[in-house]
């Protein structure tokens, strides 16, 4: 089915338009230059822009089958489709003028040029040349029309794909996190089957399903309050806990008006594991991991930190996986407003910095 660039209201809007100011304008110059029989032109040319819409129309029915064309081939057809419009158009208005009843509009006419000394085919060409060059105007405004709708629907187009591609790929960062986080977590689960260690494995377990419940449920393009992404967090600890009961220890200071703010689902999963996976797994005393969260004005800054000591200075390497999922996360979402940072602690340990802006809708 071809496309269809220009409704035919607003094609007939354009072409009733280019008539009525061919109207007005030759019934000006009839009044300024004195023509005898101003209620008799006026009638006769009623009736010629009458037909002019008629045939003008029908143009623009040919036009339309040009719409799937090439550009080029659509302005050739303008030009050439005007040629014969332009014709009947010509010999329409000799007729009007010039054969039915001339007598009532030049019987008496002042010698102002109104009789020309022209025969009927010189007559005819002057019309024709006239209401061809009329005609190409027109459908030079319906290309230009349409040219300007092919652009509106490419540009809504471009905005659709561009839309589904950021989505696609807010999606795949979002997912990137669950399989990274649900195969360190198996590895653990797998250490405690195979210790006999019964009871951990149940409760890491049940916390780990707890966990999946809550973040495979939402939608990976939705926003959660950050008291929703901390609790989560706080599942993610407790599995961890089951493996490292001596040594994990975590610390949760977060305002009120920064639970409220939003932000993307598991941003802080990442974090939360690099801390237990550089910090607490190779540290030999209690490590503790800390998620604060403040707004300050228009901006909810959140850090994750541990006191580890372990791996401190490969974490902040931009090949790890974490630390890239967050980056690229945050810029899919919010551009150049956010920002995030990731390095070794001056007292020790490790910190990872985030500020979001708390008024993107």
């Amino acid at each position: 089915m071809p496309r269809r660039t220009i409704s035919l209201r607003l094609a007939f809007l354009s072409i009733v338009g280019f008539w009525a100011v061919y109207a007005v304008v030759n019934t000006a110059r009839a009044a300024v230059m004195g023509f005898p029989a101003q209620d008799e032109l006026i009638w006769r040319r009623i009736a010629v822009t009458l037909v002019g819409i008629g045939l003008t129309f029908c143009f623009c029915l040919l036009l339309r089958l040009f719409d799937d064309r090439p550009f080029g081939q659509r302005i050739t057809a303008a030009f050439i489709g005007a040629a014969p419009t332009a014709i009947l158009m010509s010999l329409f208005n000799y007729w009007l003028f010039n054969v039915y009843d001339p007598e009532r509009i030049f019987a008496g006419a002042p010698d102002i040029g109104i009789q020309q000394p022209l025969s009927m085919v010189q007559t005819l060409a002057e019309l024709a040349l006239n209401r061809y060059f009329f005609l190409a105007a027109w459908g030079m405004l319906f290309l230009a029309l349409s040219y300007a709708r092919e652009v509106r629907a490419a540009e809504r187009q471009a905005a659709r794909l561009s839309q589904a591609a950021h989505e696609a790929e807010l999606r795949a960062l979002r997912y990137q996190v669950n399989p990274h986080f649900l195969f360190n977590t198996l590895n653990s689960l797998s250490s405690l089957v195979m210790r006999g260690d019964a009871d951990r494995a149940e409760a890491m377990i049940m916390n780990l399903a707890t966990f999946y419940r809550t973040s495979l449920t939402s939608d990976p393009l939705a926003d959660v309050t950050l008291a929703e992404e901390v609790e989560a967090q706080s599942l993610y600890l407790a599995i961890e806990s089951v493996r490292y009961p001596e040594r994990l220890r975590s610390r949760i200071e977060v305002s009120e008006a920064a639970a409220r703010a939003k932000v993307p689902a598991l941003i802080l999963q990442p974090l939360v594991e690099n801390a237990i996976k550089h910090g607490v797994s190779r540290a030999r005393m209690p490590v503790t991991i800390t998620i604060r969260a403040r707004v300050d004005e228009a901006t909810l800054f959140i850090s994750v930190t541990d006191d580890g000591a372990g791996g401190s200075t490969m974490r902040g390497e931009p090949g790890g996986i974490g630390l890239v999922n967050v980056r690229d996360r945050l810029e899919a979402r919010y551009g150049s407003r956010a920002r995030f940072s990731a390095s070794p602690d001056a007292e020790g340990g490790f910190v990872n910095r985030l500020e979001i802006p708390l008024d993107v809708r």
